[in-house]
């Protein structure tokens, strides 16, 4: 049967298992061995080569998820945003990168892309228009994110790689707070689609990954650039990644379905000031959103009233934890100025909307009245 025609629970439980041929166990064999057969095989396997059959296998699923001929995983989202930067951009090549983006990328491509002669501009928005304004002679790629991170905006996917490929440039997204289950960046044309498997794809928070699904030329074209970089995951976390994602359909469902729920109730709380949730008819890209993706996703933010202490909120919490990941099935909130955007200066953080009062609530699967009984004794404690 082909992957096309499976229904996504049955993509993340089927596809990309390893076969236990020999006792025939309903759960894929670990295979630990950094050390393969050489002579007389057809495929040369090393862990640093991507190529060991838990990597190879959990590829398979990440990219029949994804809707792409292939997929590299790797040690960390940054690994693999960092690797796909560096297979398409070289010395004198410019990239044009979103305005609304995850901090840990913005410190990235500040810190290392002169080091390697490659030029950037950050877009004033998050609009076609933004995107074109910027376009130069030498520009390889443009970057989007979406929903992007903490302030869940949208932008319009199929208006960017529309105005990507008529100039001939290519396009990636991350993807990571939507995840496959709620937004397919492929069937907008989009070219690399990257995640931090950390978050959805593994949802326990007890693994690192990275992932990047696209075509089989470019996923040709980034391995050669990984197999010199050495980001590969060891077998054990590859194993339990894919473990993991036998769920994914399910917890993120469930996530979503309590997202939109909570991001609801706190709209209308008088000691919220804002609600940014894709979901909200009230938020300024909410149709877009809905054409665009499937589901709304689990995460939001909100911005505390003035009279509440940001960092003390937090500390009053009991069922909500307070944590710098995401995604697990467990809610946790953090302030992004102290976390995700701590390495931004206070004026860039400004010019993005990302206040001191901003608190990134990734919701987990818990009942929606225990999780609102939590907020408002924490609220109520003051």
């Amino acid at each position: 049967m082909s992957k096309n025609k499976l229904g996504v629970n049955t993509i993340c439980t089927h596809v990309g298992e390893v076969k236990d041929e020999q006792f025939k166990g309903a759960v894929s064999p670990m295979y630990l061995s950094s050390s393969y057969e050489f002579l007389d095989v057809d495929i040369k396997r090393y862990p640093r080569y991507f190529n060991t059959p838990n990597q190879e296998f959990l590829s398979k699923k990440i990219a029949a998820l994804e809707g792409t001929e292939g997929a590299l995983i790797f040690s960390s989202g940054m690994a693999a945003i960092s690797h796909m930067f560096l297979a398409f951009l070289q010395k004198g090549d410019h990239l044009v990168v979103q305005n609304t983006l995850y901090g840990g990328t913005v410190n990235f491509i500040k810190e290392e892309f002169p080091k390697y002669g490659i030029e950037y501009t950050f877009t004033n928005g998050y609009k076609a228009k933004d995107f074109e304004d910027v376009i130069q002679s030498n520009t390889k790629l443009i970057h989007i994110e979406t929903p992007s991170n903490p302030l869940l905006t949208i932008t319009d996917i199929r208006d960017v790689t529309q105005l990507a490929r008529s100039k001939g440039i290519l396009t990636s997204i991350d993807n990571t707070f939507a995840s496959p289950i709620n937004q397919k960046p492929i069937e907008f044309g989009v070219d690399l689609v990257m995640h931090s498997a950390t978050k959805y794809f593994g949802g326990h928070s007890d693994l690192s990954a990275g992932a990047v699904a696209s075509s089989h030329q470019n996923i040709e074209r980034i391995w050669n650039v990984s197999k010199n970089l050495g980001g590969n995951l060891s077998d054990m976390t590859v194993w339990l990644l894919e473990r993991s994602m036998k769920t994914l359909g399910l917890r993120v469902k469930a996530q979503t379905k309590n997202a939109l729920k909570l991001a609801k109730w706190l709209n209308r709380h008088p000691q919220i000031s804002k609600v940014h949730y894709p979901g909200l008819k009230s938020h300024p890209e909410h149709k877009l959103a809905k054409a665009q993706m499937t589901g709304f996703g689990a995460m939001l933010s909100f911005e505390l009233d003035k009279s509440l202490d940001s960092e003390k909120f937090q500390k009053k919490l009991k069922l909500i934890k307070s944590s710098m990941s995401m995604a697990g099935v467990e809610s946790t909130v953090i302030s992004p100025h102290l976390t995700s955007h701590a390495l931004l200066t206070q004026y860039e953080r400004d010019s993005v909307g990302i206040s001191d009062q901003l608190i990134r609530f990734s919701v987990g699967i818990e009942a929606v009245k225990d999780l609102k009984a939590d907020i408002i004794q924490a609220i109520e404690s003051f």
